[in-house]
């Protein structure tokens, strides 16, 4: 595995970057495959990187080959505020010349979790045409970090964590007093390439602990983040990384 570690001046230059490294790998690959793949994170930090693909980037895209996944999504209907789907849709997906077969949304809608999860799971055994032992292997799944180094909807201690038969699991998350639908560790590290997003103070331990730290999955899930085959990217701003230890930047 590769790993690249690149520290920005600030959040808009850390989306600005990554947006740029976004658009480059999806015209490569679509340009190779004819498809590019990508796996959508929730929570804050995102959405300016999103902005910045439907606008500044937006003709480096190839939108018309790029299939739109979410890594995790809230127990919530698609137009709730706390909706990881309806924040893309605002900032890029609605914005942006797309097919409705190209977005693939967790329908968590649904009353059970649970039921949302399996769903999904169908969904992307059509979407990628897997046999039964097999998983999606994403072009890129992007993934935040909280500041308890919880990454999708995967929690410190949560038993999801041990999960390696399903690929989309519903855990109850009792820190959230809810239940979130997620992909599973080997979803996610089967990506051919993994790319952490971390902007702001708050996650400097997190981000400390998990990059220098002993590992300790349990405690920091962010470790567990070690793709079979691709690379591993972290992008961060000052003061996220400003707890790392010196010489830890890689660009």
């Amino acid at each position: 595995m590769s790993r690249i570690i690149d520290i920005h001046a600030d959040a808009g230059a850390l989306a600005d970057a990554a947006a740029g490294r976004i658009a480059a790998l999806a015209s490569a690959t679509a340009a190779a495959r004819g498809r590019f793949t990508i796996a959508l994170t929730g929570g804050t930090t995102p959405n300016a990187m999103y902005e910045l693909l439907a606008t500044t980037y937006r003709e480096r895209m190839p939108w018309a080959s790029t299939e739109f996944f979410w890594g995790d999504e809230r127990h919530v209907p698609p137009t709730h505020q706390a909706s990881n789907y309806r924040a893309a849709h605002l900032a890029m997906l609605g914005r942006v010349p797309l097919r409705p077969g190209q977005i693939h949304r967790i329908p968590a809608e649904l009353p059970a979790a649970a039921d949302a999860a399996a769903a999904y799971e169908a969904t992307l055994r059509r979407a990628f045409a897997l046999t039964a032992d097999e998983r999606p292997v994403f072009d890129l799944v992007l993934l935040g970090m909280g500041p308890d180094a919880h990454i999708a909807s995967l929690f410190p201690g949560n038993p999801a964590l041990g999960e390696r038969e399903r690929l989309v699991v519903a855990p109850w998350v009792p820190k959230m007093n809810a239940w979130r639908i997620s992909m599973t560790l080997p979803v996610l590290n089967a990506g051919a390439a993994v790319m952490f997003l971390v902007s702001g103070p708050a996650k400097a331990d997190a981000v400390h602990a998990v990059i220098d730290g002993p590992r300790d999955v349990e405690r920091y899930p962010a470790q567990a983040i070690q793709p079979v085959s691709g690379g591993l990217i972290w992008m961060l701003d000052r003061a996220a990384a400003a707890r790392l230890v010196a010489g830890k930047e890689e660009r």
